[in-house]
């Protein structure tokens, strides 16, 4: 009698610690996705409602990289709650929400890219810099961004065959990885990816030496030149972050090998840590380091313009 009711007490418990887990991670991700949004939100107002702000084409770009973190922090949540949920969409629906993460994934790190050229431009050829960088070009540049961003998905559809063969209306458990089924697909993620994240890594390291060696030789104005170069030195921090996303799927096919009863624990923490941290902390990182961006910012917090007094 003993040993049965130790057995039940047993049975009983796994269910008792999974509640418990499922309200920690829900405690966890709703929390972080309001502050995440609170920000995000904050700084795209001081963004619009600041002239000096969006009529400069490094801001443009700046606030440009706030709306695709966001469209590919909430797609990436919604991909994650569908695939742990076991909740089956359709197959249309699921290839448009991969889509939408997959392009907006890239965009990031071409957009860092151009951030660091448009500083280098401001150091080593000032003459021109507000020619080259106007913010009419700048719109044109950010749609550019997204058509290239396009082309690896559109190679990876073209690699999984004609679509006429497939319903694609019939319910499919959506996952990200679960699309690039085929060891083409795996390489052609893998090379575009990759070789996305090596020129963006070249520019940025670029930028950064030109701006070092144009610093040691110019003798007036030094405090901007050293400025520029920390920013673009930010810029180089904030493409780590977004690499530490890249190591996402590779970490996550791990986990889910293990034969342990903990791995979608493991598998949480490993998505919590490789893609929701990056996306959070690479703007915000930056927002609160520009002088300029962050005294604008300040302005709007409840707690600070209160204590503003009109002039």
């Amino acid at each position: 009698m003993d040993n049965l009711t130790f057995l039940h007490e047993n049975a009983t418990q796994p269910d008792f610690t999974l509640t418990a887990v499922t309200v920690f991670k829900i405690c966890v991700i709703i929390p972080f996705f309001c502050i995440f949004m609170y920000s995000i939100i904050l700084m795209l107002y001081t963004f619009y409602s600041q002239r000096q702000l969006w009529q400069s084409g490094r801001y443009v770009l700046f606030a440009h990289m706030l709306v695709s973190d966001t469209i590919h922090f909430l797609s990436s949540i919604v991909l994650f709650l569908l695939f742990k949920a076991n909740v089956q969409i359709p197959f249309v629906y699921c290839q448009l929400l991969i889509f939408i993460s997959s392009v907006s994934y890239m965009v990031t790190p071409i957009n860092l890219a151009t951030m660091s050229l448009e500083r280098y431009i401001a150091i080593c050829n000032p003459l021109r810099h507000a020619e080259i960088c106007r913010v009419e070009r700048g719109w044109i540049v950010i749609l550019m961004f997204w058509i290239v961003s396009c082309v690896p998905f559109i190679a990876h559809i073209s690699l999984e065959g004609p679509l006429a063969d497939k319903d694609i209306y019939s319910g499919t458990l959506c996952r990200k990885q679960s699309a690039n089924s085929s060891p083409s697909q795996k390489l052609a993620n893998v090379v575009s990816s990759g070789l996305c994240f090596a020129v963006v890594a070249t520019i940025v390291l670029y930028t950064y030496v030109r701006i070092l060696l144009e610093t040691r030789k110019v003798r007036a104005d030094k405090a901007s030149a050293r400025k520029a170069l920390k920013t673009v030195l930010l810029h180089g921090i904030q493409l780590g972050l977004c690499m530490l996303s890249f190591t996402y799927p590779v970490t996550e096919d791990i986990i889910q090998r293990q034969d342990i009863w903990f791995k979608d624990h493991i598998g949480f923490l490993n998505y919590f840590s490789f893609m929701l941290m990056p996306r959070f902390l690479s703007p915000l990182i930056y927002g609160v380091r520009d002088e300029t961006f962050k005294k604008h910012m300040k302005r709007n917090l409840p707690c600070y313009s209160s204590k503003i007094t009109p002039e």
